[in-house]
């Protein structure tokens, strides 16, 4: 078949899981629908596994990984996390206690090689269980390829309903009081508008170039390779440091791919790494993994609360915000920001009310997926794949 056909076929099952999560209001997530699709496919022998590696998308999505790495190191400025440190601190905190009890409690249960399976994906997104899925297949570890899978497509199951409870919760303390809008709010758009001002180490026309900006993208990923082969430290790891400090010192402007309009076709490619990884699991080694899947949700959701609550605890924050900033780690954005819209929508009795909990909400809420989901979960999976 060819190559085109093959990628139509796939873009148009990642199409249906997008109109899935959009009428859903991302409840159904876009790569839970992708990847259960993709893998009944498969399994039914209805999609040859041959069909994904001619795509030739494979090959582009892996090339496309540790340039999307330097990306997400560019999707929030340093400044922003500055003024947004308690919920930085309070999200790593919850990040510290969830990978520490799945490490211990699925150890002890399983083995330690099934944690490290399941610690990645559960802190975070789609880099961290690529990058856990490919550590684990290059150890040899296929069987137990499908616990990253089963904990990286239903983990949103559990975040967002759970998120949703607290968050309405305390979104209702702050209708009930006035002064409830506290310092930590400020706006991420002024935020990142101040950080925009400042001057590039470019030129300011040059940085106006889609294939510059592609041209900078790619020498950091091809940087953060260069030095995983010289130092042994992941490349992941690499190229989220070259991604944060180019964003710093004015290398990369913020979100570096969205200004280079490829965001796109980028997320298309990594996707399609996603799909690859699914090339040899089976059935049965799913049905396998239930168990230690669930063990790895509990306990990586009892975690994140605890941690949560300590954070909570140490920066004087009502728990019921302090849970949800911590949970962002199950699903990132854009479920972040839609769960404080619809809140604020429902429990709010009229505009002010919702502006005012919009106000209070979506900054930390923002950060705290950005913490785990952007830069924690990248961090977490490489190091302990490292491990193995």
């Amino acid at each position: 078949m060819e190559p085109i056909y093959l990628a139509l076929l796939f873009i148009g099952i990642i199409a249906l899981g997008e109109v899935l999560s959009i009428t859903s209001r991302a409840r159904i997530p876009t790569l839970l629908v992708v990847v259960a699709t993709v893998f009944v496919l498969l399994q039914s022998g209805i999609l040859p596994e041959s069909y994904i590696e001619a795509s030739t998308f494979v090959a582009v999505g892996g090339v496309l990984v540790p340039v999307l790495i330097v990306h997400l190191g560019t999707m929030i400025p340093f400044s922003t996390m500055v003024k947004q440190y308690q919920a930085v601190v309070i999200t790593l905190m919850g990040l510290a206690f969830s990978v520490g009890a799945v490490l211990l409690i699925v150890s002890l249960l399983f083995n330690y090689e099934t944690a490290v399976a399941g610690a990645g994906p559960i802190t975070g997104g789609i880099i961290a269980y690529i990058v856990t899925a490919d550590g684990l297949r290059e150890a040899g570890m296929t069987a137990i390829l499908a616990v990253p899978v089963v904990v990286f497509t239903v983990q949103n199951f559990f975040g967002m309903p759970l998120t949703s409870f607290f968050l309405a919760r305390y979104a209702k303390t702050i209708r009930e009081d006035t002064s409830a809008v506290q310092g930590q709010a400020d706006d991420p758009d002024a935020i990142m508008s101040d950080h925009q001002k400042k001057r590039f180490i470019l030129p300011e026309s040059f940085m106006q170039s889609n294939f510059i900006l592609i041209f900078l993208l790619f020498c950091g990923g091809a940087l953060a390779v260069w030095f995983d082969g010289r130092t042994g430290v992941n490349a992941s790891l690499w190229a989220l440091a070259i991604g944060v400090a180019g964003a710093a010192v004015r290398i990369y402007p913020e979100k570096t791919i969205e200004k280079a309009n490829s965001s796109g076709i980028t997320m298309v490619a990594l996707i399609f790494v996603v799909i690859h990884s699914l090339v040899g699991v089976t059935w049965d080694q799913v049905v396998a993994a239930i168990v230690p899947v669930i063990v790895i949700i509990v306990v990586g959701i009892a975690g994140l609360i605890l941690g949560a609550l300590i954070g909570a605890k140490v920066f004087k924050w009502n728990v019921e915000k302090a849970i949800p900033v911590v949970l962002t780690a199950l699903y990132g954005f854009p479920g972040d920001y839609l769960i404080v819209e619809e809140i604020s929508r429902s429990v709010g009795r009229n505009e002010a009310e919702q502006k005012r909990m919009m106000d209070e909400l979506v900054a930390p809420m923002l950060i705290g997926g950005f913490t785990s989901v952007t830069v924690g979960s990248v961090a977490v999976a490489s190091l302990l794949i490292g491990t193995l």
